[in-house]
């Protein structure tokens, strides 16, 4: 993630901005530009001072406070290049519906930023795409009937809107034995199992990706049953990037999936403040990182990875100092960091 700023005043922003702080302007996020923009009313149609030479509209669920991105005006869509992959959201006259669809809206929006960034296919229902790529955001039954999960299906992801609860959310991912959990998280490994499908499955690329993660063709049901039964292989942290990524060599590919883009995210982001790490009593150097490249385009998973251990090194302990559990509680063995790359690659491939 970038850092964005007002042109009207410098104002430094936030992604999820709709108003700058400074000079109370209407913010929009242009996606085809990467840029967030001041805008201006003209006519039905919005002035971004970021684009001042076209004209736009606000996606059609700027109406119900759920979205801040832009289309141009004049093209035909109504909804923006994330939201138009929705194909069910929840009862929004439920104002606790409307609060936890907003909350996912915002993760899903972060998803998109990155998809975007390295230009990975999102095709739409409609374009004749035959596993085009769509959520559905569901409620659980009043009735107490059975529960929704979260899952993906031939390019159909679901979210359980009570992920968007942080107290069950929190819950389950204390009553799971899980590191991590967060609805960001959610969207960035189902979205994982979607490109296993486009890059893996449709490109060709089984056999290799059999190498690294295992044969996808094991048994999910009976693997997802010895999991919870017996837990994670002792040695686990010396060849997985989670616990759950143990369960099947699908999950392994969604874990790994992602963290690259927590990873490549959060590395866009540090490089962005300027971050630097040099610790002064790290005589050799091993904890020393500059961030001063773009991870989208970045050639080698190696050059990721070794800026992205001494940050995570440095995050952690600044949690740790107040109180805090570790930002990123995890640890990349040598056979994740493989996995990575071979993400890495593909992704580059693809572009």
């Amino acid at each position: 993630m970038k850092i964005f700023k007002c042109q009207q005043c410098a104002q430094i922003l936030y992604f999820e901005n709709g108003t700058c702080v400074g000079c109370r302007h209407r913010l929009g996020y242009l996606p085809d530009r990467g840029q967030m923009s001041a805008v201006r009313p003209d006519g039905t149609d919005w002035v971004a001072l970021a684009a001042p030479e076209g004209r736009y509209r606000f996606c059609a669920n700027w109406e119900l406070s759920a979205c801040n991105w832009m289309v141009p005006a004049g093209g035909g869509e109504t909804y923006c290049l994330a939201c138009r992959h929705n194909r069910t959201i929840p009862d929004v006259s439920d104002p606790d519906n409307h609060r936890k669809w907003q909350q996912i809206e915002e993760a899903k929006r972060r998803l998109f930023y990155s998809l975007i960034k390295l230009r990975l296919p999102r095709p739409v229902s409609g374009d004749g795409h035959p596993e085009p790529l769509v959520f559905d955001f569901l409620a659980d039954r009043p009735d107490g009937g059975e529960k929704v999960l979260t899952g993906h299906d031939q390019g159909q992801i679901t979210l359980a809107l009570n992920e968007a609860d942080s107290v069950r959310r929190e819950q389950m991912r204390a009553g799971m034995g899980e590191a991590y959990r967060t609805l960001l998280g959610h969207f960035r490994h189902e979205i994982g199992h979607y490109y296993w499908d486009r890059l893996v499955r449709d490109a060709g690329n089984l056999e290799s990706c059999r190498a690294l993660f295992g044969d996808e063709r094991t048994d999910y049901g009976e693997a997802l049953q010895r999991h919870y039964d017996n837990g994670p292989p002792a040695d686990w942290q010396q060849h997985y990037v989670s616990a759950y990524a143990t369960m099947h060599p699908w999950e392994d590919w969604a874990e790994s999936w992602a963290h690259y883009l927590h990873i490549v995210d959060t590395l866009e982001m540090a490089g962005a403040f300027g971050i630097a790490i040099a610790p002064e009593v790290d005589d050799d150097g091993t904890m020393e990182t500059n961030i001063d490249f773009d991870p989208h385009k970045a050639h080698r998973i190696a050059t990721v990875v070794d800026a992205w251990l001494p940050l995570t090194f440095a995050v952690n302990s600044l949690n740790r100092s107040m109180g805090q559990p570790d930002l990123y509680p995890f640890v990349l063995p040598p056979d994740a960091v493989a996995k990575l790359g071979y993400i890495h690659d593909l992704i580059r491939q693809g572009r």
